[in-house]
């Protein structure tokens, strides 16, 4: 636990007004990551003992968001009276620019046991998959204890039970496309083979013979590129949900990325963390197809 110096404790805010930071909109891609910037001189920061790399609670009103710390020394980024926000989570936050935020110390992921536990080779129950699960969707997971979660979860470290209760959870933890059709068809393959491009083959020819066809594909994970990386050649594919539906109503079929759909947002953000490991797990690749399935064809006869 951090104790505050003399010198710090002298510095101490007169009164609760002095917490707070104005909030600052910082151009960064993080890649699905929240991430918080203060100025090493700020005062809040001086006297709660950040470190560099920790996680922070962000507060402005009824808005909370988990975030990493990044500590500028440039005032030109972040000024001593300021906190920034990286694009991925001033989106999240969903405060304007300008707006008075406060920043704490963040508490431990409600998760963080069922984390560990498997981190240490122990079998976890439907209830855990789908606490972890909340906790990665609501970005209170650093990379750092994604990529724990996942190896820990990767090739032969999961039994048959495990891998549908990762696949529920997930499924859980995102919006869904409700079709009201009669059928729904898909088509899915594991990908990673340069140059295989099959989806952008079968989808218009199914479609064409009048089946409805909405799909939503990844980008890579360890192939140079994945089929939406080059579909987006030709068309733009980070489509929201309802430019998704609007399309297939008009088509009867589409093929999109599915990451700016808000469908499978912990799938997301691990495959995020896959990419730079070059890491394609069975186990992860068999939750992460079922999920998709289910969120895409769901139709008026599905219970």
């Amino acid at each position: 636990m951090h104790v505050p110096t003399a010198a710090q404790d002298a510095r101490a805010p007169a009164s609760d007004e002095a917490l707070d930071l104005q909030l600052k909109r910082v151009a960064i891609d993080t890649n699905l990551e929240n991430v918080v910037y203060l100025n090493r001189d700020c005062l809040i920061y001086r006297i709660a003992g950040f470190q560099a790399l920790s996680k922070v609670e962000v507060i402005s009103g009824e808005h909370r968001i988990t975030a990493k710390l990044n500590v500028v020394d440039d005032a030109a980024i972040i000024g001593p009276e300021q906190i920034g926000l990286s694009e991925d989570a001033f989106k999240r936050f969903g405060v304007e620019a300008g707006a008075l935020a406060r920043v704490r110390h963040a508490e431990k992921p409600a998760s963080t046991s069922a984390l560990f536990r498997k981190i240490n080779g122990e079998r976890l129950e439907k209830s855990d998959y789908h606490a972890i699960v909340r906790d990665i969707s609501g970005g209170h997971y650093s990379k750092i204890e994604l990529t724990a979660f996942l190896i820990a979860t990767s090739n032969g470290e999961l039994d048959r039970d495990e891998i549908y209760f990762l696949t529920d959870a997930m499924v859980a933890s995102g919006r869904r496309l409700q079709w009201h059709e009669h059928m729904v068809v898909d088509k899915h393959c594991i990908g990673g083979i340069p140059g295989n491009r099959t989806s952008m083959l079968v989808v218009p020819i199914v479609a064409a013979h009048g089946l409805l066809c909405p799909k939503t594909s990844s980008r890579a994970i360890t192939s140079p590129a994945g089929t939406a990386d080059t579909m987006e050649v030709l068309a733009n594919v980070n489509l929201a949900q309802d430019r998704i539906a609007s399309i297939v109503q008009e088509h009867r079929a589409c093929l999109a990325w599915g990451g700016t759909a808000d469908l499978s947002p912990a799938d997301d953000v691990m495959i995020s963390v896959e990419h730079p490991l070059s890491l394609d797990s069975t186990t992860q690749m068999i939750a992460s197809i079922l999920l998709k399935k289910k969120r895409r064809r769901l139709n008026a006869f599905d219970t």
